[in-house]
Parts: structure tokens; C-alpha cells; sequence
């Protein structure tokens, strides 16, 4: 696996991965940014976001449950003293679906927590805590009346659920 940072002036910079995506990193304004991308810290909870999400759909549909969305909301805590580490990380799932088996869920999580996530066990193995949790929203069929499932849960339509890139 490579990447490349190349320098754009001030606090701007490209970063580009082996494949030949770019992504757009900048620092903050007090630094001298001018919030033309992401900052590095953020990229970090990006890939961890990414690739656990990854794996609870994967594992999800592979065991035939129904996924219309997936999106993990991360939230994580940084030391006061510098280097500003990451002490505690939180991914909460909200996982959109017809009939989807929180149990189901609740395995997925677990499985890339412990098993596929490389990036997750690697900032656990560095020392951050990282805690996970979940809802599931139905999203009910033509024919179905909307119901709710899970916790913290609100029934959407179809129309709610965002297009697949």
C-alpha cells in the first residue's frame, strides 16, 4: 500500500492513495488554513468509519439481510497535552433496512471490531478505546406499514434513504 502528500502552500495539501484517489487536507484557520479539505485528524476517524462500515454491510448482506443504508457516526476524544492523541473513539451505526435481525447487527459489529477492521484494532492496539453501538431503522415495503425496530429508532420511507453512488 502507498500514498503520496504533496504540498500545496500555506497548510494545504493533496493526499493521494495507491489507486489514484485524491482528498483534500488543510489545516485549520488559527494555523494559517483556509478550510479547503479535511483535516489529518479527521481522515484518521474517516478510515476507521470507512473500513468498519465496510465490513458490517458486507457481513449483513452476506448473511442475507436486507440493507437499504448503512452510516456510522463517529465521535472520538482527543488527550489535552500534546501530541493531541485519539483516548476514545465511539461508532454508532444506523442501519436502514426491511426486517433487518438486530442480532445480526450486534454480530456484524462485532466481528469487525474484533476480527476484520484493520484500522479499528490498530488504534486499539495503540491504546484508544473504542466503543460501538447501533440502531436499526426500518423502512418499510409498498405494502408494509411502516414499523419501528431498534433502538432510538424513526420508520423512513423509501424515498428516505439516500441514492447509491
Amino acid at each position: 500500500m502507498r500514498a503520496t502528500i504533496h504540498w500545496n502552500g500555506k497548510v494545504r495539501f493533496t493526499g493521494v492513495a495507491g489507486s489514484g484517489h485524491a482528498v483534500a487536507i488543510d489545516g485549520p484557520p488559527e494555523m494559517g488554513g483556509e478550510n479547503a479539505g479535511v483535516r489529518p485528524m479527521a481522515l484518521m476517524l474517516l478510515g476507521l468509519g470507512g473500513c468498519t462500515a465496510f465490513d458490517v454491510v458486507e457481513i449483513l448482506r452476506k448473511g442475507r439481510q436486507r440493507v437499504l443504508d448503512c452510516r456510522a457516526e463517529i465521535s472520538a476524544e482527543r488527550a489535552e497535552d500534546e501530541p493531541k492523541v485519539f483516548t476514545r473513539i465511539h461508532v454508532h451505526f444506523v442501519v436502514v433496512g426491511e426486517g433487518v435481525d438486530e442480532r445480526r447487527v450486534q454480530r456484524a459489529i462485532d466481528l469487525t471490531a474484533r476480527k476484520y477492521c484493520s484500522a479499528s484494532i490498530m488504534l486499539e492496539r495503540g491504546g484508544v478505546a473504542i466503543s460501538h453501538d447501533f440502531e436499526v431503522q426500518e423502512c418499510p415495503s409498498a405494502t408494509e406499514p411502516g414499523r419501528n425496530v431498534g433502538r432510538r429508532s424513526q420508520a423512513l420511507t423509501p424515498a428516505d434513504v439516500p441514492p447509491k453512488a
